[in-house]
């Protein structure tokens, strides 16, 4: 879809150009992961995995894309902090994979995905209407399954950058 379009999301030009930290279960299973990971190497953004060496695919745990930066959320809170003692100007994705027990099943969403798209480009949704029809459609198609895991990663990833931003707190302290 993306790389049809060149349909690059604004939050990942700005993150090539404000620091900051961001949580986030992975890419949205509607994107290719692997484009998204090369366009934020190309802005300079690094990504950090918690906890896997393979990138989350938001709904799911595996994506088949490998992590370049893997490790502990200590982990990560050094690399955040280290890249504001270095004033760099770049954000940085800290990759926070939905929690097992809740993740969604790979192929319930990804056959959904693939009907969503088709149907999307059937009915001629574009546009800022785009992802809100995919999620919707997905979120049926998946029986509510898609949608009873993003509640669960929404959860878990600010409990994750919570934990995050007291251990870069602490680190600034030292």
């Amino acid at each position: 879809w993306g790389e049809a379009t060149m349909d690059v999301s604004a939050d990942l030009t700005e993150l090539g150009r404000t620091r900051m930290a961001v949580v986030s279960a992975g890419v949205k299973s509607i994107l290719d992961i692997q484009r998204t990971m090369e366009y934020l190497e190309t802005q300079g953004v690094p990504v950090f995995t918690v906890g896997t060496q393979e990138f989350p695919a938001f709904f799911t745990r595996k994506s088949g894309v490998q992590s370049h930066l893997s490790g502990t959320v200590d982990d990560a809170a050094r690399m955040v902090h280290q890249q504001g003692k270095l004033n760099l100007s770049t954000g940085c994705i800290i990759a926070n994979p939905i929690p097992p027990q809740v993740e969604a099943e790979v192929a319930t969403v990804n056959a959904a995905t693939e009907k969503a798209l088709r149907q999307m480009e059937a009915e001629g949704v574009g546009g800022k209407d785009a992802t809100p029809f995919l999620l919707d459609r997905i979120n049926t198609l998946t029986k509510g399954e898609s949608l009873r895991a993003n509640i669960a990663l929404v959860l878990n990833n600010a409990q994750v950058g919570a934990e995050l931003a007291c251990k870069v707190a602490a680190l600034k302290k030292q």
